[in-house]
């Protein structure tokens, strides 16, 4: 009998072992701050201790739980934080909070808080998504591709890998009854890559950006600028990149335009080139353009006689430590030239609270980025 009992005890003991192998919880994490020098602040230098100089700091949960059969469910809680203050930016899980299915041969299927596809399917061509970060975010962050915002209410799909062919899409309730079509959204993007070729393109469209209550989004960096309360912002992209030994370089397009309830918009333009090398396993450079330009009506102004454009340089360097851990020197500088398009009379860095008092700007900075 007790030979027995022990024999159940063993089985038991190994079932429940199993059972919590296939099922994970991570903590995980980015920690970067530093020194920031910023021209030209309304005329004057600022100098500044400042967070999420290449990467937003962020902590985050994420979970499996396989089911069986190749399914399993799959979590994500993620909030951002001012490591400079210890502030907490938003709510919770101001990034990202979601929850869903998913399956090698069907794709993954989730629902809650996301980011757009114009993060998944363009950003990782750019230099703001690969190694340049916040301050190389194209003008105002007009496009959203430094992740200003997330999509509330939303479920989005993403496909297998398909011999190198990815696709996805997302659509964003606005949670409002009898304002179905009120500040909702929908994205859709697709990549192909193929040895060190890829190739992307994405499109989002926002109805109803600056309106308030529990819809998909409230404010983006453009609706923010010149927004009303009924606008609507659309976003799309496509580019390509290469990797070839320690280099890596990309090209990108994006638009972005905002349209509001009085026929009044504004329309950005931009074009990126980057190109990173590594000198040696822990040493990489990095350096990009972008070339921007804006037109189109002032807000409740009812012109469309202004237009602008900006030249924006950015070089970095950055040394890795160790896996985890590296330090960081970048410069940005952005010219800009002509009438100021849409009401803009300043430039400024996204990320950034310091615009500067005329059209030219100019930020070094230089930190330290953990990962957990």
């Amino acid at each position: 009998m007790k030979k027995n009992l022990a024999i159940a005890a063993v089985v038991a003991a190994t079932f429940a072992s199993a059972s919590y192998a296939q099922s994970s919880v991570t903590l995980y994490g980015i920690v970067d701050t530093g020194f920031t020098y910023t021209t030209n602040v309304q005329g004057k230098a600022n100098y500044a201790v400042t967070s999420g100089n290449v990467q937003a700091s962020r902590w985050g949960l994420r979970g499996v739980e396989d089911l069986g059969g190749g399914l399993k469910t799959i979590f994500t809680l993620e909030s951002g934080f001012n490591v400079a203050n210890g502030q907490q930016n938003g709510g919770l899980f101001n990034r990202q909070s979601f929850v869903g299915l998913t399956q090698e041969q069907y794709g993954t299927l989730t629902l809650g808080r996301q980011f757009d596809s114009m993060m998944d399917y363009v950003v990782p061509m750019t230099a703001v998504g690969s190694w340049g970060g916040t301050y190389t975010a194209h003008m105002l962050d007009n496009d959203d591709l430094n992740g200003t915002f997330s999509l509330n209410n939303s479920i989005k799909y993403a496909s297998p890998n398909l011999s190198g062919f990815k696709f996805g899409g997302m659509y964003a309730f606005s949670n409002q009854a009898g304002g179905f079509a009120m500040n909702r959204a929908y994205s859709a993007g697709m990549s192909y890559d193929y040895a060190g070729l890829r190739l992307g393109a994405a499109y989002t469209q926002i109805n109803g950006v600056n309106a308030n209550g529990s819809g998909s989004v409230q404010g983006s960096p453009l609706a923010n600028t010149f927004g009303g309360t009924n606008d609507r912002q659309r976003n799309w992209g496509a580019g390509a990149s290469y990797a070839y030994g320690p280099m890596i370089g990309g090209v990108v397009f994006t638009q972005s335009r905002l349209n509001d309830s009085f026929g009044n918009s504004v329309r950005f333009n931009n074009i990126e080139a980057n190109l990173r090398y590594n000198l040696t396993p822990a040493l990489g450079i990095g350096a990009m353009y972008t070339y921007t330009n804006a037109n189109g009506g002032v807000i409740n102004a009812g012109t469309n006689s202004n237009s602008a454009h900006w030249n924006q340089f950015g070089l970095q360097a950055d040394y890795a430590l160790s896996k985890r851990t590296d330090v960081y020197l970048e410069g940005v500088g952005v010219w800009g030239a002509g009438q100021n398009a849409a009401g803009i009379t300043q430039v400024g860095y996204q990320g950034s609270d310091n615009f500067s008092g005329s059209k030219n700007q100019g930020i070094v900075t230089t930190g330290i980025r953990h990962r957990f």
